[in-house]
């Protein structure tokens, strides 16, 4: 059996990956998006990062892919990815994935949204849809 810690040490072997403090620099900047892929439970109890693009893991692939009917903008931009989620191991992940897939400059926060607060960065609620 292939166990998740080991998925996540890979992952982190092969792509880029800071911790949140040395992120907080990226913020802001116009080639740079932050894609949150938690869950949207987590978004509503938790807040995001301010102008963060959300994209839940399970649909990553399918967001990705240009030829997909679920194609999105924010990943044919060019710009820096910077992945996130709550402690940085679906970030680990989301990330390979987009490498392998072909997107350009990807990292990802390795220790996740809850080192983001700690690092003191902006944070915004998230209202729950209905």
């Amino acid at each position: 059996m292939k166990h998740i810690k080991d998925m996540i040490e890979a992952a982190n072997k092969v792509v880029d990956h800071a911790p949140a403090a040395d992120m907080l620099d990226l913020y802001g900047q116009d080639d740079v998006t932050f894609v949150d892929i938690r869950d949207p439970r987590e978004l509503a109890r938790d807040g995001t990062i301010p102008g963060a693009f959300h994209c839940t893991r399970g649909m990553l692939e399918f967001w990705i892919d240009p030829d997909s009917p679920y194609a999105k903008p924010q990943f044919q931009t060019g710009n820096r990815i910077v992945f996130f989620c709550a402690s940085g191991w679906r970030s680990a992940l989301a990330a390979q994935v987009a490498q392998e897939m072909g997107v350009a400059n990807v990292t990802h926060i390795e220790d996740g949204f809850g080192g983001w607060k700690k690092a003191g960065g902006p944070v915004e609620a998230k209202p729950a849809k209905s």
